[in-house]
């Protein structure tokens, strides 16, 4: 039987940038294809086919790059079925494993042991109604929920789902500010008056290098 691919944009390693996991050394694998069509996306290049690949392969580049940390990305990484024989592979292989997905894909089929990054998109992303509600049910205590705010409409958006849901009773939360769109000062200063108990983020890859790709 054929071994299962993928596949890939792109793989590299360098400093996580976002989430609870941001400044730690981490291994980026970042799948081809997306469903969405964010008005903030900033890894567009991602849509384009890309190189199919063993999962074998990518497991010896992830054990090649000499760090634990392994982030698998898109693009939307669960539109190719090929990604969860990839995340059980890296996980046997003693990986730590983060899924970065979009929210509008069932997660029900994503192995309890992968951390899972998800977002929640916002009216500002103009792909709202992509968002999988159904997804709240398959979160556990260590998974990540992210709201990418463009503006003071998104914020109170986000603050009023994260209050309905609960969601900080039962999974991490993060405000992140759309690179561009509204400024991170101004983002935190909202949720410094609001005493949110939600996460604040930058995305420190681009601190560190700005729009440059593979980094």
């Amino acid at each position: 039987m054929s071994e299962s691919r993928v596949e890939v944009c792109e793989t590299f390693t360098s400093l996580q940038g976002e989430g609870l996991h941001s400044g730690l050394p981490c291994f980026f694998i970042r799948l081809s294809g997306c469903n969405l069509q964010c008005s903030y996306c900033d890894t567009r290049y991602a849509h384009e086919p890309g190189t199919l690949m063993g999962i074998s392969e990518l497991a010896v580049l992830w054990h090649k790059s000499r760090v634990s940390l392994v982030q698998i990305t898109g693009g939307e990484p669960l539109l190719q079925d090929g990604v969860y024989h990839l995340m059980d592979t890296l996980l046997e292989s003693g990986a730590e494993v983060l899924l970065e997905t979009n929210g509008s894909v069932p997660l029900d089929r994503v192995p309890w042991q992968v951390v899972k990054v998800v977002d929640v998109k916002t009216p500002g992303s103009g792909v709202a109604e992509s968002w999988n509600a159904e997804n709240l049910r398959w979160l556990a205590g260590y998974d990540q929920v992210k709201f990418v705010i463009t503006g003071r409409e998104d914020y109170l958006w986000a603050c009023d789902y994260v209050e309905r849901h609960h969601l900080t009773t039962f999974v991490n939360v993060i405000f992140s500010a759309a690179w561009g769109d509204v400024a991170p000062e101004l983002l935190a200063s909202w949720m410094v008056e609001d005493r949110l108990k939600v996460r604040f983020q930058l995305q420190l890859h681009k601190v560190l290098w700005g729009e440059k790709t593979g980094c």
